[in-house]
């Protein structure tokens, strides 16, 4: 089932996340989804569900290949819940694409409309009745009540709603489970643990306590079986078991598919420790090593790409920047991902030996975001890297939203190739350079044989040949440590 909302700030998180905890509290195997780029909200979902978060959205990856990565991580579960992003029909620029509609229709999945309640009564009924009959397209099941403030108020809600959508819960206000935020949103469960775990718990008794499970399971099933195969991260072209070239994906070109993701480590993507999120110790070194960024400073990353970067043949060790002093044995190759490392510069810039070691890596680089500013020489006045000659600073401008993007050459890309990728930052990096990406309205990146460093968040699964670009040039014998 997909978890909707009339708009942002309605609790459609709160819900999808105790939903999730409510329901593998009962036993069922919950596949945890979020439309969009979104990072954060998957590590709350892991941590409900115990499986990894996974995104679907379109405008990354292709509409083809929601279905299939939908199959691939709900494999072996119960049921899955999709979370949606912003109102029902808000799509990419003002349209309907990639909006949390299309992706329920592309799932044929039923959906459940979150109300925020508060300060109003009767008037609900036209909200939903808009909502339920503006696509016929999308099937709204039923409506879930949020911050509800009485007993009458619901009585209220629920005889207005009465031959106009079912009432499958309606919860009060609970200020003990709401997140707290920062400049980019939620705080990622990775840098609060112990009380993400709480929340999340309690999260789970309010929905349990609150909505009709039994109903909603019920709804679930109503969706019909997706055709087609999942789908399976591509292995390099003539490895052994490879079964067929694919297609780019998102308007870029070349060959390939989609990826997936890592063990339920309790984030999106890279976790602190490597036992989670590491190959290392599991078998001899004779594939190339990628070490990929994890910890509190850098907890951004999709699933999928670990899964890519094994497929295409590297053994994947997590380290810490924060912590780590070195680099995993071996290292070939350098993923580092978003996250806030503006929030820890003190700290990242005190592991002074990583900073020196990173910098001295000669070796091919993949950086999004947070690794642009980590390599850089300095943050916010704070000594970084140093790999990449400019510095970087926190700005009191937000610049968000999807991009189109032509390449330049670099480690991942090549001229001319086209990509599709997700902006989301408070921070800018001077000098630009000569930029690695260009797009209506604005360029940027950084990148030369062994780096490609921007802004741009990309998801793997619709540009497979980046984890294979990046493993295969971390094979040289002069990069291996």
């Amino acid at each position: 089932m997909v978890v909707a909302a009339p708009a942002s700030g309605s609790g459609k998180t709160t819900v999808a996340t105790g939903l999730m905890a409510a329901l593998r509290s009962r036993g069922l195997r919950v596949s945890p989804h979020k439309v969009g780029p979104d990072y954060i909200d998957p590590g709350y979902h892991t941590l409900a569900s115990g499986r990894p978060g996974r995104n679907l959205d379109p405008w990354l990856v292709g509409e083809e290949r929601i279905a299939p990565l939908f199959l691939h991580g709900s494999r072996g579960a119960d049921l899955a819940v999709v979370e949606g992003v912003m109102g029902l029909f808000d799509g990419r620029g003002g349209t309907d694409f990639a909006s949390t509609a299309h992706v329920a229709r592309l799932l044929d999945a039923p959906v459940v409309l979150v109300v925020d309640a508060a300060r109003q009564s009767r008037s609900v009924a036209a909200l939903v009745h808009g909502f339920t009959t503006f696509d016929p397209r999308v099937r709204v099941g039923g409506v879930i009540l949020n911050r509800v403030g009485s007993d009458r108020h619901e009585e209220m809600c629920r005889a207005a709603l009465a031959g106009v959508a079912p009432v499958l819960g309606a919860l009060r206000r609970d200020d003990a489970v709401e997140t707290p935020s920062r400049h980019l949103g939620l705080v990622p469960a990775a840098e609060r643990a112990a009380e993400a775990a709480s929340a999340v718990a309690r999260l789970g008794g309010l929905v349990a306590g609150s909505c009709d499970l039994d109903a909603l399971v019920r709804l679930a099933a109503t969706a019909p079986p997706l055709p087609g195969p999942a789908w399976t991260p591509p292995e390099p072209a003539g490895a052994p078991g490879t079964t067929g070239s694919g297609t780019m994906g998102s308007g870029t070109a070349g060959s390939g598919t989609a990826g997936s993701g890592t063990a339920g480590t309790g984030t999106a993507g890279p976790v602190a420790g490597r036992a989670a999120g590491s190959d290392a110790g599991r078998a001899p070194r004779s594939r190339p090593v990628v070490a990929v960024a994890g910890g509190a400073a850098f907890t951004f990353g999709y699933a999928e790409h670990v899964e890519l970067l094994r497929a295409a043949g590297a053994e994947v060790a997590v380290f810490d920047p924060l912590h780590d002093e070195r680099l995993p044995e071996g290292t070939g190759a350098l993923v580092i991902g978003g996250g806030f490392p503006e929030v820890h510069a003190a700290g990242l810039a005190a592991n002074e030996a990583l900073r020196r070691e990173v910098a001295a890596f000669g070796g091919p680089i993949a950086a999004e975001c947070a690794g642009l500013l980590y390599l850089c020489e300095e943050l916010d006045g704070r000594r970084m890297c140093g790999r990449i000659r400019a510095r970087a600073r926190m700005t009191p401008r937000l610049t968000l939203g999807y991009r189109e993007a032509v390449a330049g050459p670099s480690l991942l890309t090549r001229p001319g190739e086209r990509y599709r990728g997700h902006e989301f930052h408070r921070t800018a990096v001077d000098p630009p350079g000569e930029p690695l990406f260009r797009w209506e309205g604005g360029a940027g990146g950084y990148g030369d044989a062994l780096l490609t460093a921007s802004y741009l968040h990309l998801h793997w699964a619709g540009v497979p040949e980046a984890a294979q670009r990046l493993v295969s040039s971390s094979r040289s014998p002069s990069v291996l440590r």
